[in-house]
């Protein structure tokens, strides 16, 4: 099957012009987008725009407006029937912008080119801004990532500020969190039944603002749960921080409660969520007519790393159970896998193998944790009681079904194709549930032939997985199970590297200066991992992003559900000491560790990482492959 030749109207419309070349000369929605519009469905914009598209809407998306101009991005399309949507891309601007040290990033992967300067900072908010000012009366609905992470009181790290819902500082009339097909779908049916905007205040996974003078919308089947008002948080950090548990348990039930929280003379209204979509509903968003290429507007500007990323690659699931302190996937996807069939899955493949720069190579199959594919509760009933924000830690979830067999037929299927000559997971793999000791629920011949499966064909020299700690108290706080469980996998690794006569490498993931870690903890990991034979690279600074345990934590210094001091390292001081551990094999570190090391009386520690008299520069055939 030989790749389809587009044409200019196999894309949504982005001008006046192209939405005439299909007849339109009027809009029922405006879509604005802090990315360059990619028309895939790893790419928010292009889901929701295709949806709007397939309810019978006309919809024209505006990527990346300038909005530093005379604004004529914002009118060029004019004033749509129903409303504008906005999204900030599919990363929070500002962790698009800024490093973990708050320094501007040198790129915009979703930029073509990679150029950066084409998104504002705080980009929901400044087009809301902009469009209220020139179309007061026209509807605003936000979504994306950004405005999902900020629907409730949060700290924003970049300005150091505890700061209101979004709706507040953008003005929007209505907030769609979490993975928007059914909300909007929701919406766009009742719009079309002739419902005024103002009245669309019982959807599910919506949130907006009302007069506190007004009366609740009503709904026999919620219950409400009153959070601490936007001024109580500001006044108290433990305050905020207790806010923060009733949060994150409400986004983890199936069966949630309404949150009420005041904001100044408003209150902010967070409907419950959907239940997780069905195979039937993922499926129906992924087999949406995407051309699944960028914009033809973007071919003399250079291409789009994002895009380049992930064009040969197929994402299978969304949602993660692993309940991370410091992770906002649960947050944003939710904690339930809704998992894709494998007709849809092996449909993709057929479009992927029929593009024209297709050379063989899938780059990945994955979802944001690789292997929980159809993974769920066994007696669903238990699930629809449950309000854990993990299923795995601190141990797994008896009603789990752990059972990797669904995803090891589904490489094979694929790898099975005629123009497949290697298919790769690339997204990080969750080595905890392939340890038998920990994963006491699943059959260890499963687990033994799913991970002999990804080292012998699917990894190309390197597997990355995410131990972040090797402190078994700093793993409890970030929700990650015991280093130990890291060693006992490596065993597995090595054992079938050798049995393969492969000669794959791990590659483990680390995070510094998270909520709980010492500096003492982070000499402790460079020790241990050098024993085990690492040279650290794939290294993180912790950086606190909205709606996560450890950003509460880093802000007001207390573990939410406990109420109980925590330890952060918070000055840039602090940050760079535990950071710079990580590379104690570099000759300009070691003077610097035997100071700080000597200082707190930790000579055994240092005897480990720079033992007198030997060479400390280890490994250099590792340091030469790692460059």
């Amino acid at each position: 099957m030989a790749e389809k030749k587009h044409q200019l109207t196999d894309w949504l419309p982005t001008t006046k012009k192209e939405a005439e070349l299909r007849g339109w000369h009027e809009l029922d929605v405006i879509l604005f987008s802090g990315d360059a519009y990619v028309d895939h469905p790893a790419f928010g914009a292009a889901v929701i725009g295709r949806i709007i598209e397939s309810m019978g809407l006309r919809i024209a998306i505006v990527p990346q407006p300038n909005w530093k101009d005379d604004l004529r991005d914002f009118k060029k399309l004019g004033i749509p029937k129903l409303f504008f949507g906005i999204t900030g891309g599919c990363m929070d601007p500002m962790i698009n912008h800024y490093t973990a040290n708050k320094r501007l990033r040198s790129e915009d992967a979703y930029t073509p080119g990679g150029q950066r300067g084409f998104r504002p900072d705080y980009a929901t908010t400044v087009y809301s801004t902009i469009l209220k000012s020139i179309f007061p009366d026209v509807p605003i609905v936000i979504g994306g990532i950004e405005s999902s992470l900020r629907r409730v009181t949060h700290y924003d790290y970049w300005s150091d500020q505890l700061k209101p819902s979004i709706l507040e500082t953008s003005k929007a009339d209505l907030l769609v969190y979490g993975m928007g097909e059914q909300p909007l779908r929701e919406i766009i049916t009742l719009l079309k039944k002739g419902l005024p905007f103002e009245s669309l205040t019982t959807v599910k996974q919506t949130a907006f603002l009302r007069a506190k003078s007004s009366e609740l919308p009503k709904n026999k089947n919620w219950n409400d749960l009153k959070l601490a008002s936007h001024e109580a948080c500001l006044a108290n950090k433990k305050t905020y921080a207790s806010n923060f548990k009733h949060i994150e348990q409400e986004s983890n039930k199936l069966y949630a409660n309404r949150l009420i929280q005041e904001i100044g003379e408003n209150n902010l209204i967070i409907n419950p969520s959907f239940l997780t979509m069905t195979e039937k509903e993922i499926d129906a968003s992924f087999d949406l007519p995407y051309t699944r290429l960028p914009h033809p507007k973007y071919q003399k500007r250079g291409a789009i790393p994002a895009f380049e990323m992930i064009k040969f690659s197929i994402n299978m699931h969304r949602g993660c159970f692993g309940g991370c302190s410091f992770c906002t996937i649960s947050a944003h996807q939710g904690k339930f896998i809704a998992s894709r069939s494998k007709e849809s899955i092996l449909k993709e493949v057929d479009k992927v193998v029929a593009m024209d720069d297709f050379k063989g190579y899938l780059s990945d199959l994955g979802g944001p944790s690789a292997n929980m594919y159809k993974m769920k509760g066994k007696i669903q009933s238990i699930c629809d009681k449950c309000n854990s924000p993990s299923c795995i830690a601190p141990v797994i979830c008896s009603n789990l079904d752990t059972s990797h067999q669904p995803l090891t037929d589904i490489y094979k299927a694929v790898d099975g194709h005629p123009k497949v000559k290697k298919s790769f997971i690339g997204s990080g793999i969750r080595y905890d549930l392939l340890v038998p000791e920990f994963n006491k629920n699943a059959d260890p011949k499963d687990l033994e032939e799913y991970t002999e499966e990804v080292i012998k064909n699917h990894v190309s020299g390197r597997l990355k997985v995410a131990p972040e700690h090797t402190s078994d108290p700093v793993l409890k706080l970030m929700r990650k199970p015991s280093f130990k469980n890291f060693h006992l996998f490596k065993k597995t690794f090595d054992r079938i590297n050798t049995k393969l006569k492969l000669n794959q490498h791990l590659i483990p993931y680390f995070i510094s200066s998270h909520p709980a870690c010492k500096l003492e903890d982070m000499a402790n990991l460079a020790a241990e991992t050098k024993d085990m034979g690492f040279q650290l690279e794939q290294v993180n600074d912790f950086t606190p992003t909205p709606m996560t345990v450890a950003t509460v934590i880093y802000y007001s210094g207390y573990h939410p559900y406990t109420l109980q001091p925590v330890f952060t390292p918070r000055t840039e001081k602090e940050k760079q000491d535990q950071h710079r551990f990580f590379f104690w094999y570099k000759k300009e570190n070691h003077n610097w560790i035997r100071t700080i090391l000597t200082n707190v009386n930790q000579l055994d520690l240092l005897k480990k990482l720079l033992p007198s008299g030997k060479k400390t520069t280890l490994f250099p055939d590792k340091a030469k492959r790692h460059r």
